[in-house]
């Protein structure tokens, strides 16, 4: 490992960065600028978002995760980097392919990679997970097998996951969550919490190499628990309507239009939810940052215009 001073001037590259669910990616860019840190970000497409990156100080590099030459490029040298990538059948390739051109590269301090909390349950044949779990669990063991300097996060469902865009949209249109949990129980957190564990990390990444940090919100809560929050942080009553998965998911998920690799690890989300997999309480925001993540209140109140039409 490259500790010497000269290596934290290098700069630190940050896939997706020009951000998707949550923009993870972009946040950790904007975070690492304000603390004055060099940083390259990758993203797939030259535009708006592209621009607005390199107006806050980084510089952009326009390249495709699953062309080694492109991580090559971007990767040369860098001393620290973050892999995150959006939902996509392409997700193994990529990462893979990232792994072989880091090790080959050599010369990293500290590989961040976005995981999902839904792994720590998992093993080589369990088989209730989604293709995106699958593939992410996979990349956690090629990535272990590497040896190459790891920090895993780990987060439990975003706020901003499309499972959460049907309830906010059921809030705004009716003044009441459409979900199909009964009374599961569930643990979600903002990207912006996930992003601020990620910056820390890259920041400073001395005594995380190595480690897995498992993110989720201050509380597991049911759905009632759940409106009861948001009801307070509206300053109105917001209801649960409890319905079929299928009738959710025809109905619902399915208004969204998402592709079909997204449809089908958002359903298996759903199920998963339904069978209480994401009743989940971790400290690893707090190990990281200090501070407790924010609740589904905090985001309401953060984000109002997604709870009104």
């Amino acid at each position: 490992m490259d500790s010497s001073p000269e290596a934290g001037m290098r700069p630190i590259l940050v896939t997706g960065a020009a951000g998707s669910v949550g923009a993870v990616g972009r946040t950790v860019v904007l975070g690492l600028r304000r603390r004055g840190l060099q940083v390259r970000a990758l993203v797939r497409r030259d535009d708006d978002r592209a621009q607005a990156l390199r107006a806050a100080g980084a510089e952009v590099v326009v390249g495709d995760l699953t062309r080694a030459r492109d991580v090559a490029d971007a990767l040369d040298g860098c001393g620290r980097m973050y892999f995150g990538m959006a939902v996509s059948a392409q997700y193994l390739l990529a990462a893979v392919t990232t792994a072989a051109v880091a090790r080959a590269y050599g010369r990293l301090e500290a590989l961040v990679n976005m995981s999902q909390l839904t792994v720590a349950e998992m093993d080589a044949t369990s088989g209730s997970e989604s293709h995106q779990h699958r593939q992410q669990w996979l990349v956690e063991q090629v990535l272990d097998w590497s040896g190459l300097p790891v920090v895993q996060v780990r987060p439990t469902v975003f706020m901003e996951n499309p499972l959460f865009q049907t309830v906010f949209s059921s809030i705004a249109e009716d003044g009441v969550i459409r979900w199909p949990f009964g009374k599961a129980r569930t643990s979600p957190i903002a990207a912006g919490d996930v992003a601020a564990v990620v910056e820390d990390v890259l920041a400073d990444p001395a005594g995380h190499v190595g480690r897995i940090y498992e993110l989720t919100g201050p509380r597991s809560q049911d759905v009632a628990a759940l409106a009861a929050e948001i009801s307070g942080a509206l300053g109105r009553t917001v209801g649960y309507t409890d319905v079929p998965l299928q009738e959710w998911l025809d109905d619902d998920l399915g208004a969204l239009g998402l592709p079909d690799h997204v449809l089908q690890h958002i359903s298996t989300m759903a199920r998963l939810h339904v069978a209480g997999r994401y009743d989940r309480q971790a400290g690893g925001m707090a190990e990281v940052t200090g501070r407790s993540a924010a609740g589904v209140a905090d985001f309401v109140r953060v984000n109002p215009e997604l709870f009104t039409r």
